[in-house]
């Protein structure tokens, strides 16, 4: 090993360190939980992703970028600092994009796409895994086609912002089963050994019989400049844009609601609620505000709001669970823990989770590789955290109840149009 990457590997797992060793062997949980496939679910993973134990690396990974701007630079730097991958090539719909991030991990000319259809080029470039972190409306066909491509696939959240993405994901994790190709969802809430901790005792009947669920999604204000095209929305404007991000309640909310969905075990049956359009003169579709309340199919109730307004609120992610004997609080920043009940679990606070989250799925997500664990429970999940989040927008925006099944009978894409867009 080369002196540098010696060094970025210590500095990884000296990251990973403390709160990775005390999450090995949280896999089976006994959860007394009612499976995901009675309530007509997908299987849900009882404990999230598998924590990663390898001490040497093998070999080298050939990655390939999927999105270059904001966080996928980012991500690819981790990769990096991991040791065990290397960034064979980059892609971007926006080629200075591509030539930086080029640039910035030492790939060349020649493999550093861009274009509309820049992930194609990518695929066929000798890369062994990517890493898709691009806008969520393109993530399920950058998904699928990577699959297809033969490829294993680290994929940011929402994996998908309709009903359709995310049927389409499901299918492509399922693909990849068959095809002994990992998928892994980069979720951060189920890496975090505190975290892991409570939803163990919860499954382990930790709250007595749940009564409610409460969640909570509070989003820095989304900027809205004047953009000139498609391509300057692309580049600068998408989050405020439905048919690219899929709004408020999917793009952020997305976090706490996999967390509510793993601690439950099977996704909602309906939902009702209502959104808000707060700003005085939007220029774009996304609401600032909703608030939906969702029923199980056993008369549970969970009620989340969420918010994206420039209120001084800080950002926040979090749930509380109630039980008749226990209270459970899950928190992607704070405190997370079981208050009373015969699991009691004081818990600690959750910090660093941006960061640490994302360096222990990429190491699961190499470990996966190497072994051949191609499972892939992840993709599931956030098929359904999708079907979910979709389910919970339109009950809001429609003002009416409306149910999980009527929600897949539908079917319905956002419609956007992409002509005009350099391949």
């Amino acid at each position: 090993m080369r002196g540098s990457d010696a060094c970025c590997r210590r500095g990884f797992l000296g990251g990973m360190l403390a709160a990775g060793a005390s999450a090995v062997g949280l896999g089976a949980t006994g959860a007394k939980v009612p499976a995901a496939e009675k309530a007509g679910a997908t299987s849900a993973p009882v404990s999230g992703p598998q924590p990663a134990t390898l001490k040497e690396l093998p070999r080298k990974v050939k990655v390939g970028l999927i999105g270059c701007g904001g966080r996928g630079p980012w991500l690819a730097h981790l990769f990096c600092q991991h040791g065990g991958y290397e960034i064979h090539a980059v892609a971007d719909y926006f080629a200075d994009r591509a030539q930086a991030a080029g640039e910035k991990f030492g790939v060349p000319a020649s493999r550093r796409f861009a274009g509309l259809r820049a992930h194609e080029r990518l695929l066929s470039s000798g890369v062994e895994a990517v890493v898709v972190v691009n806008v969520p409306r393109f993530h399920p066909e950058h998904i699928q086609a990577a699959v297809g491509a033969g490829c294993h696939v680290f994929a940011a959240k929402p994996v998908a912002i309709d009903v359709p993405g995310a049927l389409r994901v499901l299918a492509a994790g399922k693909a990849a089963t068959e095809k002994k190709q990992c998928v892994l969802v980069d979720y951060q809430m189920p890496t975090d050994p505190i975290i892991r901790e409570v939803v163990k005792r919860v499954h382990e009947g930790g709250l007595g019989r749940l009564a409610h669920l409460d969640s909570l999604g509070i989003s820095p204000p989304w900027a809205e400049p004047a953009v000139a095209s498609l391509e300057d929305r692309l580049r600068s404007r998408w989050l405020t844009l439905i048919a690219l991000s899929g709004d408020v309640i999917t793009e952020n909310s997305i976090h706490i609601i996999n967390a509510l969905l793993w601690l439950v075990g099977k996704r909602p049956v309906r939902a009702i609620g209502r959104c808000k359009v707060c700003r005085p003169h939007p220029r774009d579709d996304f609401r600032e505000v909703y608030l939906v309340t969702y029923e199980f199919d056993d008369g549970v109730l969970w009620t989340h709001r969420c918010q994206s307004l420039r209120n001084q609120l800080d950002w926040a992610l979090s749930l509380e669970a109630f039980g008749e004997q226990a209270t459970a609080v899950l928190s992607y920043r704070g405190r997370s823990y079981l208050r009373g009940g015969p699991k009691h679990y004081g818990g600690g606070t959750v910090d660093s989770l941006y960061d640490q989250g994302a360096m222990r799925n990429i190491a699961t997500f190499y470990e996966n590789i190497v072994q051949g664990r191609c499972d892939n429970p992840t993709v599931a999940q956030a098929a359904d955290d999708v079907l979910v989040a979709v389910l919970g927008r339109e009950a809001a925006v429609r003002r009416c109840e409306l149910s999980m099944d009527e929600l897949l009978r539908e079917n319905l894409a956002l419609e956007l149009d992409l002509s005009g867009l350099r391949a």
